[in-house]
């Protein structure tokens, strides 16, 4: 009994009580109508600047991928974008927006800036995704939780996974910044993970910070911590409906008692707690004010130009330790010697200090 390879041997009169189907052939797995353009092509640094400026999305994007970029290669075109976008920027209001997880971050980005898209506004909305200290993996969730936002016209959503950089900011938000602002978004949030250093560096970028703080999940005063509440230029208490209201309201009353404990901020501003629910929207345009009147007052004082060229200032000396950091690890040498500097100190041959001043003394004098 011979059988074809296409045919099934259970189909031969012999299997009288058997039949099999032919069954439905495997679908291809790539698109056969689709042609293959291969590798994409890379683009010079004034491409990228003319797509820039010239609104283009993909181009954007494609650009704040090479900032992020840890290749050498990329790095230096992206620096020389950054380079030629630089005249164009500055022109955006910049707020930095943090609160713990649960506090109804994303909610309430996609609540203001679905009124401000709404009222001409074009807003781009750099999250800060968390990665995991074990995969280093993000889940970069940010534009499934702003549905609205995500598919709105004047809106561009770029979540960047935070890399355990800086506690939790992605290295190079402050770069991706100045593209956003040369391809004309006048408005820019910054939404930090809300946990670890990821703060202050949030605070050194933006006009005016935000903290989003929530009630009914116990004690209201646990969530005022000094460092976070003096760094807030404003405060939003959200979630402030339903059965959820009264407390909202009393717990305003604790957080703007306590931010008048605090000494005055440098530029003047008296910060305000405002309730706000971001499901019914109501408080939302009022928060917004807020950011107007601080901007407008801090204009007129000069502080604003003062605390941007400060902030310039800062990220400038942090770039150096960065550089200066990296450098010193990517060394081969150094790699090599870090081993047996590490066993030392692990069986007591030496101290930790000593250890550490032996490596940067042999790298400084370039015995490296």
């Amino acid at each position: 009994m011979q059988h074809s390879k296409n045919t099934h041997p259970e189909n031969d009169p012999v299997f009288k009580s058997l039949t099999v189907n032919e069954g439905v052939r495997d679908v291809p797995v790539v698109n056969p109508y689709r042609k293959s353009t291969g590798k994409r092509r890379q683009f010079s640094s004034s491409e990228y600047v003319a797509g820039i400026l010239n609104g283009d999305i993909s181009m954007l994007s494609q650009a704040v991928t090479l900032v992020e970029s840890s290749l050498p290669e990329h790095q230096i075109i992206a620096q020389e974008v950054i380079e030629k976008c630089l005249q164009y920027s500055g022109k955006s209001v910049r707020l930095g927006i943090t609160g713990v997880p649960g506090a109804g971050k994303s909610t309430f980005i996609e609540a203001l800036g679905m009124q401000l898209v709404r009222g001409g506004h074009k807003l781009a909305v750099l999250a800060i995704d968390p990665s995991s200290e074990r995969s280093k993996g993000s889940i970069l969730g940010d534009k499934t939780r702003m549905e609205d936002l995500s598919v709105a016209k004047n809106a561009f959503i770029r979540p960047s996974p935070s890399s355990g950089s800086l506690g939790g900011v992605a290295r190079k938000t402050r770069e991706s910044i100045v593209l956003c602002e040369a391809a004309g978004f006048d408005t820019i949030f910054v939404e930090t993970v809300g946990v670890g250093q990821s703060e202050t560096a949030v605070h050194s970028m933006v006009d005016f910070f935000l903290l989003i703080q929530l009630t009914g999940a116990g004690d209201e005063l646990q969530g005022i911590k000094r460092g976070i509440m003096e760094m807030a230029d404003g405060i939003a208490i959200n979630k402030c409906d339903g059965s959820n209201i009264d407390k909202a309201k009393v717990a305003k009353v604790q957080y703007q008692n306590a931010l008048h404990l605090f000494p005055q901020s440098d530029s003047g501003w008296i910060s305000e707690a405002i309730t706000c629910s971001s499901i019914d929207k109501n408080g939302i345009p009022e928060v917004w004010d807020m950011v107007m009147r601080y901007i407008q007052f801090v204009k007129e004082n000069h502080y604003f130009e003062y605390k941007r060229n400060a902030q310039s200032k800062y990220w400038m000396y942090e770039t150096i330790n960065e550089q200066l950091k990296a450098n010193f690890y990517q060394n081969p040498e150094i790699q090599k010697t870090l081993i047996n500097s590490e066993k030392k100190v692990l069986s007591n041959e030496i101290s930790s200090f000593i250890a550490a001043k032996n490596l940067l003394d042999k790298y400084f004098n370039g015995e490296f």
